[in-house]
């Protein structure tokens, strides 16, 4: 059949579903802002109540959809697709429509080179431009697994069509195990985007505060490169807080360290939360979010703030900033991932 037609009966809107798109895919690209965050089924964001026509759901068991959620009949836009046309109700945002357009394009593996001892970053090259925003993502679908993985781009937008991720090898992970193990140079991958909404804010007026753990380095890297790139810290400055584990889980400064105005207008501030017996660590110590109000020295409201990392992490700096410090909300960027 021609391309499913999809109508939100909430506002009229209507927009077609592509061969190889789910429904929250298809809103993004006709650029119809359909309320999202991780594009992968874990936050939520995208749920909508099926009104009339047919689905398939790409991932029964997502943890995006709650038992409660299931028994009302909601689904999750971003692992379905219509089989037919139908007619939703879904939410809209005005700041969920793409700045950019996600589009696909195959690239081709240029390589790896390891941060740490389990974050490693990888290239590939497409045709034509790379055209996101810093601190967006993108999905790739790895070969020989089924499902699309999103991960943030470590680099700003380029007219090569170099797509850089810094990504964390996860235990029993199908996808970074094909990724770390068994992708060869030259390998070809569907790519799709620029998605996500926590990126640079180039009118900001605060100075900026990125925190970042684990693989959350690349969207961090990709803010603090654009910043650079932009002409915003001319007279700003960035507080780059990274939250290890251990010493040895520490990555991020000597990538830093080659940005213009590192040390003045870039500070890097490492954070450890755990210390074996007998090594050596001279830096913050404790949860990166406890040491934010301590090293800014000043009140938390002063800032814009950028982050990415474990659910926890995550967690903690809404609690943190929102309840505890007040801070506005549009002045706190995040996307969620699980």
């Amino acid at each position: 059949m021609s391309n499913p037609i999809i109508t939100n009966v909430k506002d009229g809107l209507t927009f077609s579903q592509l061969r190889g798109d789910t429904i929250l895919r298809a809103a993004l690209r006709a650029g119809v802002g359909m309320t999202y965050e991780c594009n992968s089924g874990g936050c939520g964001a995208c749920k909508f109540e099926l009104v009339s026509g047919e689905i398939q759901t790409l991932w029964s068991n997502a943890p995006g959809l709650s038992d409660r959620d299931r028994s009302r009949g909601r689904h999750l836009a971003c692992q379905c697709i219509a089989l037919d046309d139908i007619s939703i109700k879904a939410t809209i945002s005005d700041e969920c429509t793409p700045k950019i357009s996600p589009t696909r394009q195959q690239a081709t593996f240029l390589g790896s080179e390891a941060i740490t001892h389990d974050i490693s970053e990888f290239r590939f090259l497409a045709d034509g431009h790379a055209n996101f925003l810093p601190g967006q993502f993108a999905l790739l679908d790895i070969p020989g697994i089924e499902s699309s993985r999103a991960y943030s781009m470590a680099n700003t937008s380029n007219n090569s069509g170099e797509w850089h991720f810094q990504i964390r090898k996860v235990a029993n992970g199908s996808g970074t195990k094909i990724l770390f193990d068994e992708l060869k140079e030259g390998a070809k991958v569907n790519l799709d985007g620029p998605y996500g909404l926590a990126h640079l804010r180039p009118d900001v007026e605060r100075d900026i505060v990125c925190v970042a753990g684990g693989s959350g380095l690349a969207p961090m890297i990709s803010i603090a490169r654009g910043a650079v790139e932009s002409g915003l810290l001319k007279d700003k400055k960035l507080f780059f807080f990274y939250g290890a584990r251990t010493p040895s889980d520490v990555c991020g400064e000597d990538i830093l360290a080659k940005l213009e105005g590192f040390g003045d207008n870039i500070i890097y501030v490492p954070v450890v939360s755990h210390i074996e017996e007998g090594v050596k660590w001279t830096g913050q110590r404790g949860f990166v979010h406890q040491q934010l109000s301590a090293v800014l020295n000043s009140a938390l409201e002063n800032f814009e703030f950028y982050f990415a990392g474990p659910p926890p992490m995550t967690q903690a700096l809404q609690e943190l900033l929102m309840i505890d410090h007040k801070v506005p909300f549009n002045q706190i960027h995040f996307d969620r991932f699980f």
